[in-house]
């Protein structure tokens, strides 16, 4: 009996885990824009988040971000990490621009 095994990253400090939302598919006329081309988009989707961050004094800030929160971000914000075949970025709390909906 063979069980998929899902890889969980849990952020540390002021840092989430987010997943790229999909881009909308855009028309100019009969252009055609390959996809090597097309920029990634800017909107995720926050799938884990780390417990805070610490101040140089010992205070501990909990984050402003919560699971579920459709975010935008800096274009080249965050690292790339693939986890179990899947896309994600791993950015700071600070790299988020604004809560989508909020």
């Amino acid at each position: 009996m063979t069980q998929a095994t899902k890889t969980i990253l849990r952020p540390l400090h002021d840092r989430v885990l987010v997943k790229r939302l999909a881009a909308q598919d855009e028309k100019h006329g009969s252009l055609i824009i390959p996809d090597t081309a097309k920029e990634k988009p800017q909107e995720g989707q926050v799938i884990a988040v780390g417990p805070g961050r610490v101040t140089d004094d010992g205070t501990k800030l909990p984050p402003a971000l919560k699971q579920g929160d459709r975010i935008l971000f800096g274009k080249y914000s965050g690292s790339e990490v693939t986890l179990d075949g899947e896309e994600f970025l791993v950015m700071k709390e600070d790299d988020v621009l604004g809560v989508v909906g909020a």
